[in-house]
């Protein structure tokens, strides 16, 4: 049986992921700002930005499982400065090429290389094997707490970069905070040391194998891709679809995702709290419907600035808390020896999701001129994931051998 040594350094380790995440989620939600500007700049259409984020969200997937693996073999620390280098490249990316091609795959690689070594996936692994399993969603919940308040914090900070210093200058501060910020916490992303017991040890390819034959994971991944085209999709697109309608002031928009990273900070919390206590399964289905009905009241109801602030609030509250009950779900079915990278292919999945929500915003809008069909979209994928999460199984997984647990 796989098993780590509880050692105190779970506070130590919570406060160093939590800053990484808080950089890492925070820097990338912003990249909604850019939107306008950078189009107009280059003279391009929205789509054109919204491929690059799409592409972001789709490398940030592909990459997970690799960087997973990684950093349950070498160490999350190690993964981390990697990623935090390529944040950096990937940010004097986007302020310096203005090559449609270029700065489409450029900054998709390279960011999304990025996030998948200093956002949740790699992160979940050294969480999961530093708390006791009594606290271990608990644990999932700060973390995804975290990203959210550095969403909260970062958006201001971005919108108020760009109006001040301009939407390049503004890529090269954010480029500097994230490699000072980021480096020093490594050292605070200690593994703890691992006791094996007697027998032969699953290897990576084995506990790959067990996680696709296995219904409940596929159907954790099935609805993982609802959850990223859901907020990518309104985490990029809200800003320019407020103006489209009317609502001029930046402030909306800004206020608006500031809302929803603050009051995820409460419903990730929240999530991993009750998580701990009530079936993950019918926690992420109730989220999943829950997102839908808010999207239709919101769509329904006279836009003013107030509507779009109950809206953020309530979309706050469910944001990123699928991921402390994706990753609890996970680390209780199958342990936590892989966990960062099995949480990699189930993120894979949201990616694609990410990939398809922000690329189909802008593609959809460029054919159709308005937003209207991918919101009809999103509310049905919200209700299909919703159905999807009920019948997981989360019991952990029986095995023949033991010692490959």
């Amino acid at each position: 049986m796989f098993t780590v040594s509880r050692t105190p350094e779970l506070k130590a380790v919570l406060i160093a992921s939590g800053i990484v995440l808080t950089l890492a989620m925070g820097v990338r939600h912003g990249f909604g700002f850019w939107l306008q500007p950078i189009s107009q700049a280059h003279g391009w259409t929205r789509e054109t930005f919204s491929l690059a984020l799409a592409l972001q969200n789709l490398m940030w997937g592909v990459f997970g499982p690799f960087a997973g693996m990684a950093a349950d073999r070498f160490g999350t620390a190690r993964v981390v400065i990697a990623g935090a280098f390529l944040y950096m490249a990937g940010l004097l990316w986007m302020a310096l090429v203005d090559q449609p091609v270029l700065f489409v795959v450029g900054s998709g690689v390279l960011i999304g290389a990025a996030l998948s070594c200093t956002a949740f996936g790699a992160i979940s692994g050294i969480i999961g094997r530093v708390s006791p399993e009594s606290k271990r969603s608990w644990a999932f919940g700060i973390s995804s707490a975290a990203g959210s308040f550095g969403q909260f914090v970062m958006m201001p900070v971005e919108q108020q970069l760009i109006s001040v210093t301009g939407w390049q200058n503004a890529f090269f501060i954010l480029a500097a905070l994230v490699v000072i910020a980021m480096i020093p916490m490594t050292f605070w992303l200690r593994e703890p040391p691992v006791v094996k017991a007697a027998g032969r040890e699953q290897s990576i390819w084995e506990a790959t194998r067990e996680a696709f034959a296995y219904r409940p994971f596929l159907l954790l991944v099935a609805g993982y891709f609802v959850c990223g085209f859901q907020v990518v999709f309104i985490a990029v697109h809200l800003p320019a679809y407020l103006k489209d309608k009317g609502l001029m002031d930046p402030t909306v928009a800004v206020v608006a995702l500031a809302l929803i990273g603050l009051f995820n900070i409460f419903g990730s919390f929240y999530a991993g709290k009750l998580g701990g206590t009530l079936p993950k399964r019918y926690l992420l289905s109730s989220i999943y419907i829950g997102r839908s009905v808010i999207i239709a009241l919101f769509l329904l109801a006279p836009l003013s600035s107030w509507s779009v602030y109950v809206f953020s609030a309530a979309m706050g509250l469910l944001w990123l808390s699928t991921v402390p009950l994706t990753n609890g779900v996970i680390a209780g079915i199958f342990g936590v020896k892989y966990l960062s990278m099995l949480s990699g292919f189930v993120f894979f999945s949201h990616q694609v999701g990410s990939f398809l929500g922000v690329w189909l915003g802008g593609y959809l809008y460029t054919k159709q001129g308005s937003y209207d069909t991918v919101w009809m979209i999103t509310i049905a994928l919200g209700v299909f994931a919703a159905l999807i999460n009920l019948p997981i199984n989360e019991k952990p997984i029986t095995r023949a051998q033991p010692a490959m647990a």
